[in-house]
């Protein structure tokens, strides 16, 4: 049989002759790169659509690819069912005991003969459980149940916060974000929200336009409040009590508020942030499949998630540096209403976007269905791959045909033959279309090394997830309803007991700067604290490390006659969130020491600063002794890993392209003689055995010619039998040409296997190569000159806080 396990390429499966109705050996190596032009799966329940699909992820895990899975019915969390050592006990906590009383026998048998099962179809199929736990290395598993706990709860609060910057510079993909993140909030609350006519959704694009501008992150608690007082005073050209009363907008605030009180809403905000990075790989920097399983939420809550969830993606996608190879997936099983052919729900633009742009950044969007009819086919033009299993109706099969014809880009279509096709699939067996390659090829999946048990309910879920450490190794992090996350719950404390405070605000001299810092909403009891801002500059220069960047610090510190730099804090404050003036309304303040009074303390503390950035502060690199590669300033020892990974993937692509080239002449030569000599091979034993009867039946002839005959053998008759004699040694001569082109055809073929066999040594030793994974990697220790440290602000900067109930204060 021949070798799958090749860099770069996914073992799908073997051709399927549809004529004979078996499979054949020749293996279906789908190349990974393929996928960045993405793929759709079509197929009818019991077509074998979710296998295949689960052994394509199984290939990507493999080859180190992780993976976004969006799965509406549960069933894609069989990818968590994975067992090498193949035993009943393995399988007995998860067989289908309903299906085992069916079959009249207990559950511990039942699960013997599925653990018997799975290892005689592995088998089949080349693989075994030595393969399994190759997949269990290669990557990460977990599943992720957003608005539950029984997975890794998901915290949707970061879709409230500013994208990235690289988001907010392009105004189409801002304007889509916000759209799709008012879409969804509205959709989620039973507002049926016109992106151009809805009132609610005009308000609510405005207020996230206007905080995402500014950078300022929002919170439901935040817009809640927004909604009652927006940040503007005009929408359009009228007023904004003509456009929406205050009336009606304290209506849409109850709404939402009911929605964040509600006490089931409480689990959206809890566990790990919805972030891409995170997802995708661990603190480590291993590939993960991140099984998003969605099957207990409702279709209200489903459209909700998977639009924030698909616009997360586009702004991870958009930081990323452009690459030919396959650096992520995302895959979502079950597509019907999420992306329909003339409706347009919140998920469909993101989605849209994605399949026309993710190529270029290395993502790979793979969308499954059972229902042909409710795929927008224009969307999917562009779509590469086509994997195409049983359809249930002659609709099903005329739009795939459809669709088919619209991807073939202009290229000659034979519909009637795709038809047929289409009309002769069975069960796991699939026709594939793909762009890259010369022609369409019927093949059978392979078997699927997780165990295929069918959708998993909740609880199991937990009981899966129970015996698996957090996604991020630890237990994961629950957020507080309603709790900010702006940057100035980084300035103090959680809580703590307010100081002696005043209603008016100190009087200072002129030559002292002050700033106030801009709290994100209104806030009934404000307390404004007194703090040291300092704003240093530092530039890092080293040619050998190949760098030459600056950073920015800021830092908060409480005033005294010598600051504590040490123990000050880190801050996000920086000039847009500094005011001149406090906010509007009543508010107390905080005490002033006595040095933060004084003009000349804040020039001793600027130049005390400037000393301890210069002595403390160290630029932290890291350097794969193997690349000589650098990471960049700010670039954590997991995100250095996964850049070095992508480059080695990319690195990897191209050489052994390169080696395929080189020897792909060769193997044609090679190929083109050995169907030369093997035409030879049967030419001449066609003519030894027409020779064989010429001579069998000339030696007959002569034989009985000489009995039936005279009674004395005559000269003619000695004639014949010479001449037959002759024929007989040409016989023997036809048969050591045939064995000579035997033998010719042997060689050659001997000669090509060699020649594979060295050129999968060659690839092999690309795959040999370091592990950028568990590479040791050195320090790179980067310190500043004295004269490349400058303060740019030493000031004194009022820190809002507001009253709790017990008589503290906490960070607004």
């Amino acid at each position: 049989m021949q070798d799958f396990e090749k860099l770069g390429v996914f073992y799908l499966g073997k051709e399927y002759d549809l004529a004979a109705k078996k499979r054949t050996e020749n293996l279906v190596l789908y190349d990974s790169r393929d996928l960045v032009t993405h793929a759709v799966c079509v197929g009818m329940t019991g077509s074998g659509k979710t296998g295949l699909c689960i052994s394509l992820l199984e290939e990507a895990a493999i080859d180190g690819v992780p993976a976004i899975v969006i799965d509406p019915k549960g069933d894609l969390a069989n990818l968590m069912l994975t067992f090498p050592e193949l035993r009943g006990a393995d399988f007995l906590p998860w067989v289908n005991e309903e299906e085992a009383r069916k079959k009249g026998i207990e559950p511990a048998a039942y699960a013997e003969t599925q653990a018997a099962l799975w290892k005689k179809g592995l088998a089949e199929w080349g693989q075994d459980g030595k393969r399994i736990g190759q997949l269990r290395a290669s990557a990460e598993f977990a599943i992720y149940t957003p608005g539950s706990s029984a997975g890794i709860p998901l915290s949707i609060l970061k879709s409230f916060q500013a994208p990235e910057k690289v988001v907010l510079e392009d105004g189409d993909l801002r304007r889509e974000r916000v759209a799709t993140t008012a879409t969804s909030l509205l959709a989620l609350v039973g507002v049926d929200a016109d992106p151009v006519q809805s009132r609610e959704h005009i308000l609510l694009s405005t207020i996230l336009d206007s905080a995402w501008r500014q950078g300022q992150d929002l919170d439901l608690a935040g817009i809640i409040q927004q909604i009652q007082n927006p940040p503007v005073q005009r929408i359009g050209v009228f007023d904004l009590d003509s456009f929406f009363p205050s009336k009606e907008r304290f209506g849409l605030a109850m709404t939402l508020n009911n929605l964040l009180a509600s006490p089931g809403f409480s689990a959206w905000l809890e566990g790990e942030p919805l972030d891409i990075g995170r997802l995708l790989w661990t603190p480590a920097g291993k590939p993960r499949v991140a099984i998003v399983s969605i099957a207990h939420l409702s279709d209200a809550e489903r459209m909700f998630f998977v639009s924030l969830l698909l616009t997360q993606v586009l702004g991870w996608m958009r930081t990323q540096s452009g690459t030919t190879s396959l650096r992520a997936l995302l895959y979502m099983d079950e597509i019907f209403g999420f992306f329909p052919p003339v409706a347009n729900p919140p998920s469909k633009p993101p989605l849209l976007t994605l399949l026309k742009q993710a190529r270029a950044y290395g993502l790979g969007v793979v969308l499954a269905t059972q229902n042909p009819v409710d795929l927008d086919y224009k969307g999917l033009g562009n779509t590469g791959t086509w994997l195409l299993g049983r359809l249930q109706t002659e609709r099903d099969k005329q739009r795939v045909l459809e669709g088919l014809e619209g991807a073939s880009g202009g290229a000659a279509f034979d519909r009637a033959a795709m038809e047929r096709t289409l009309a002769g699939l069975g069960n796991r067996v699939f026709l594939m279309h793909n762009v890259h390659e010369d022609a369409p090829v019927v093949f059978e999946s392979r078997w699927a090394m997780s165990y295929l048990r069918g959708p998993l309910t909740r609880v199991q879920i937990k009981q899966l997830m129970a015996e698996r450490p957090a996604a991020d190794g630890s237990p994961p992090a629950k957020t507080a309803a309603g709790t900010s996350a702006g940057a100035a719950a980084s300035l103090a404390p959680e809580t703590r007991q307010a100081g002696d405070a005043a209603t008016s605000r100190p009087v200072l001299p002129p030559d002292i700067p002050q700033f106030f810092v801009r709290p994100r909403a209104p806030v009934d009891e404000l307390v404004y604290e007194p703090r040291i801002l300092a704003i240093g500059r530092i530039y890092y220069a080293d040619a050998r490390a190949g760098v030459a960047t600056d950073e920015e610090f800021a830092v908060l510190a409480e005033p005294a006659a010598r600051v504590d730099w040490d123990g000050a804090e880190s801050t996000p404050v920086r000039d847009a969130d500094l005011e001149r003036i406090p906010a509007e309304g009543d508010a107390f303040f905080g005490v002033v020491p006595p040095e933060a009074a004084k003009g000349r303390s804040y020039l001793e503390w600027g130049k005390a600063y400037a000393e301890w950035l210069y002595r403390s502060r160290r630029l932290e690199l890291f350097r794969s002794p193997a690349t000589g590669v650098v990471s960049k300033p700010g670039e954590t020892e997991r995100d250095f890993r996964i850049r070095l990974q992508t480059a080695a993937r990319e690195k990897r692509d191209m050489v052994v392209e390169k080696v395929r080239q080189n020897y792909a002449p060769r193997l044609a030569r090679l190929e083109e003689r050995i169907r030369t000599a093997e035409a030879a091979v049967e030419r001449e034993k066609s003519q030894s055995t027409q020779q064989s009867l010429q001579t069998a039946v000339s030696i007959g002839a002569t034989i009985l010619g000489a009995f039936l005959g005279r009674k004395t053998i005559s000269a003619s008759s000695i004639g014949r039998a010479t001449t037959a004699v002759r024929g007989a040694g040409r016989v023997l001569k036809e048969r050591d040409d045939v064995g000579r082109a035997a033998g010719n055809a042997q060689e050659l073929a001997a000669g090509r296997d060699e020649l594979q066999r060295t050129l999968d040594d060659e690839i092999a030793r690309v795959q040999a190569a370091v592990d950028p994974l568990t590479e040791p990697l050195e320090r790179v220790t980067i310190a500043p000159k004295k004269k490349d440290v400058a303060v740019s602000m030493t000031a004194l900067v009022w820190v809002p806080y507001r009253r709790d109930a017990r008589g503290g204060i906490a960070p607004v």
